[in-house]
C-alpha cells in the first residue's frame, strides 16, 4: 500500500531537516576554520544525527507509535546516507555554477539564449537528481515500522 501524500511529504521534510541540521554543524566548523573548501561547503559533509525540534515533530508524525532501537538505527543510517548524498549533489551544483559562470560570466541577463538554455538545463538536471534521490530515501524511511 503506497504511503499517503502527507506522510510522503513528512518523510521528504524529515530528510531535508536532517540536512539543515548537519549544515549548521558544517557552517560552525567552517567558521572555526576547521573545514575549508573551494565550493563553500567545507571538505566533507558534517553528518549530524541529533534531531531538531522540527525533526522530532516529523518523527512523531511518521512513526506515531514510536520505533524500537533497530528501527531507529535504520532511520539513522538512511539519514546519514542522505546527508552525505545531498552534500555531494550540492557540491556538484556549486561546481557546475562556478564553472559555467567562469566561462560565461555572472550576469545571466547577458547570456545568449543558447547559454541560458544550457545554464537552466544544467541546473534542472542536478535539481532533478536531488529530487529523485530524496524521493527514494523518503520511500526507504516509509518502509521502517510499517
Amino acid at each position: 500500500m503506497p504511503a499517503s501524500p502527507s506522510r510522503t511529504q513528512a518523510a521528504l521534510d524529515f530528510l531535508q531537516e536532517a540536512v539543515y541540521r548537519s549544515r549548521e554543524s558544517q557552517a560552525a566548523q567552517a567558521g572555526l576554520g576547521l573545514s575549508a573548501g573551494s565550493c563553500g561547503l567545507g571538505q566533507k559533509a558534517a553528518v549530524e544525527l541529533e534531531l531538531t525540534s522540527r525533526g522530532r515533530d516529523l518523527c512523531t508524525e511518521l512513526w506515531p507509535r514510536g520505533l524500537d532501537e533497530g528501527a531507529w538505527q535504520q532511520v539513522r543510517e538512511i539519514m546519514a546516507e542522505w546527508i552525505r548524498l545531498q552534500d555531494g549533489l550540492d557540491r556538484k551544483r556549486n561546481h557546475f555554477l562556478k564553472d559555467f559562470r567562469q566561462q560565461h560570466g555572472f550576469d545571466r541577463t547577458r547570456y545568449s539564449p543558447e547559454q541560458l538554455s544550457r545554464f537552466e538545463a544544467g541546473l534542472e538536471r542536478i535539481n532533478g537528481e536531488v529530487a529523485e534521490r530524496r524521493q527514494r530515501a523518503a520511500e526507504s524511511l516509509l518502509q521502517i515500522g510499517s
